[in-house]
């Protein structure tokens, strides 16, 4: 049995609430098992679609919380057979380009926070980069002006990180062999699996970008979506992960599986070369590690913005002593001037390292979180300052993972927009990313979020793109994992991830009522607090108004997946605003 393995196996105090719309009551006393640590449940505004009070998934030894109920389900699978989180979380995120292909994929990438028993930390940064014959100016037209050909088509896809990435991760830290970890996957494409109505839907509402390419036939059989309850077999993907699996990465970068992309991006006029694939390689980053009351977070550095951009959030709020009550205007108000000075930040300073210096060091201190904090008032909302402008994703996904010996692993993966950029490398069986769009592709433009950056993440040959993903690990005063949390969703992916370890660590929420709390969000311009319609009091909405914020209500915001430990064991909580699972044992 060990012959088939390529590695060893390795043998808060309650905040007083005086806001009567949001006072927490007690949460039913559980079973001795599933004990929440005198945790307690918000009441949320009336009316409000995801009422408090619900359960959690609980597990005794392992947890796993995914978009996907059937990569869920290949994550726990593996770590029954005895492999670890590492082992579970790189078959979840192979899972889920097969079940999940609006935004699970070996055709784009992502980070990953790593936090082991022993007390080990890593990040790896398999974000995708710009191919060599990529220029500043590639999406912008003779007039000047901003075209879609970063969105939509061939020129739209950075080069891939995914399968790489996971491999170097499983390398390091897993106990399984790829093959092992990626049989669940490969089942999954060979055999089929019932069509829910989540990926129905998804189809249906994107089949007009599917159709202008390769992937029509596989989805839209007879020109009509897969229909819930039918099978779909993608047998193409299948014979990609099988030679990935045989392989290695080799297969995808110097292989039949990168063969037939290059050959894509031929046909359709992209510039993605056999050499772009040759040179791709993940990058080890040393975690951002900051604290909040007490709790180490430990979260992804550039050129992934999330772990500045939220340290610096918490390090402004934790001057400020304990918060206000959850949803009361004074709390919304100081954590969206947080938000603005750290969005501020994040537009004009962070980029991939390795092409512009970033100031981790000052952004990250707490010295300098003071300094914000001094200058905002308490009574009125602050303005931001005007700023160029740029570009950032839209549809990700997260996972998260945890094992019985406590190692746990934060993953988020992306292919940008839904579905990517609709791209469908027909020998391969799997869409190609819209990364590009993640650039400033014409600094001073705003993208479709209104989301502003500047030139330091301007289009540059091998250059990764800046990203929002959070992938995050938060350690209790003790040092034991405590969350698990990541999220999808652009921009809203920071404010999201803050949020819910604001709920759990600020709040005392248990992890249900954290992921089920109203969501809000700033992100400095446009200059407004956007929140989920009918979840805070309309008092509140009103105080805010009248201290100068401008406030637009929203449907959702953002796409949570977390994992909690509790009193004998694990809970997991999916999405409360999406599809998926969260699966123990």
């Amino acid at each position: 049995m060990l012959a088939m393995f390529r590695r060893p196996i390795a043998l808060v105090t309650l905040a007083a609430f005086a806001f009567t719309a949001c006072r927490p009551t007690a949460a039913a006393p559980a079973p001795a098992a599933q004990a929440t640590d005198a945790r307690y449940s918000g009441t949320f505004a009336g009316g409000f679609r995801f009422p408090e009070a619900r359960e959690a998934v609980f597990g005794a030894h392992a947890m796993v919380a995914s978009n996907s109920e059937l990569a869920s389900a290949a994550g726990r699978e593996i770590l029954q057979a005895g492999g670890n989180a590492m082992d579970a979380a790189v078959a979840v995120g192979f899972a889920l380009a097969v079940t999940y292909p609006f935004a699970g994929n070996i055709g784009g990438g992502g980070f990953m926070v790593i936090r082991m028993a022993d007390g080990r930390t890593a990040a790896i940064d398999y974000r995708e980069i710009a191919p060599l014959a990529a220029t500043r100016d590639m999406f912008v037209d003779s007039a000047g002006k901003l075209t879609d050909k970063s969105v939509v088509g061939h020129l739209a896809s950075g080069v891939p990180g995914a399968v790489a990435g996971m491999d170097a991760a499983l390398d390091r830290f897993g106990t399984m062999s790829l093959a092992q970890v990626m049989a669940p996957a490969i089942r999954l494409a060979r055999e089929g699996f019932t069509v829910d109505s989540a990926l129905f839907r998804s189809l249906s509402g994107a089949k007009q970008r599917i159709c202008r390419f390769e992937g029509c036939a596989t989805f839209y059989p007879n020109g009509e979506t897969v229909a819930p309850g039918a099978r779909l077999v993608q047998a193409e993907l299948a014979r990609s992960l099988q030679l990935i699996a045989e392989r290695g990465p080799a297969a995808f970068y110097d292989g039949p599986v990168g063969a037939a992309l290059v050959a894509e991006m031929e046909r359709g006029g992209g510039i993605i070369t056999r050499e772009d694939l040759r040179r791709y390689e993940p990058k080890w980053r040393e975690p951002v590690v900051s604290t909040y009351r007490g709790h180490t977070l430990i979260t992804m550095p550039p050129a992934s913005s999330g772990g500045i951009t939220m340290t610096e959030t918490f390090n402004i709020l934790e001057t400020f002593g304990p918060l206000p009550a959850f949803g009361t205007p004074e709390y919304m108000h100081l954590v969206a001037e947080a938000f603005r000075r750290a969005f501020i930040d994040r537009n004009a300073k962070l980029a991939d390292p390795d092409f512009v210096p970033v100031p981790r060091e000052e952004l990250t201190s707490k010295a300098y979180a003071q300094r914000l904090a001094a200058q905002i008032d308490r009574a009125r909302a602050s303005v931001t300052p005007a700023f160029d402008q740029g570009r950032e994703p839209e549809h990700t996904t997260h996972y998260s993972v945890v094992d019985e010996k406590g190692n746990a692993v934060a993953t988020t993966t992306t292919i940008n927009g839904g579905y990517g950029s609709a791209v469908w490398v027909r020998d391969g069986g799997f869409f190609m990313n819209n990364e590009m769009d993640d650039f400033a592709a014409q600094p001073g433009t705003a993208n479709m979020f209104g989301l502003v950056q500047g030139e330091a993440n301007a289009v540059q040959p091998g250059k990764r793109m800046l990203s929002a993903m959070s992938p995050t690990i938060v350690l209790d005063p003790q040092g034991n994992v405590l969350l698990v949390v990541g999220a999808a969703g652009g921009p809203t992916i920071i404010t999201a991830v803050t949020q819910v370890i604001l709920n759990v660590i600020e709040h005392r929420m248990t992890l249900a009522d954290a992921m089920r709390a109203p969501r809000m969000h700033h992100q400095s311009l446009p200059d407004e607090i956007r929140v989920e319609s009918v979840g805070f009091p309309e008092a509140s909405l009103e105080r805010l108004r009248a201290m100068g914020h401008k406030v637009v209500t929203t449907q959702g915001i953002a796409n949570v997946n977390a994992v909690m430990r509790v009193p004998g064991g694990w809970h997991g909580v999916k999405e409360p605003r999406g599809a998926g699972a969260a699966l123990g044992y």
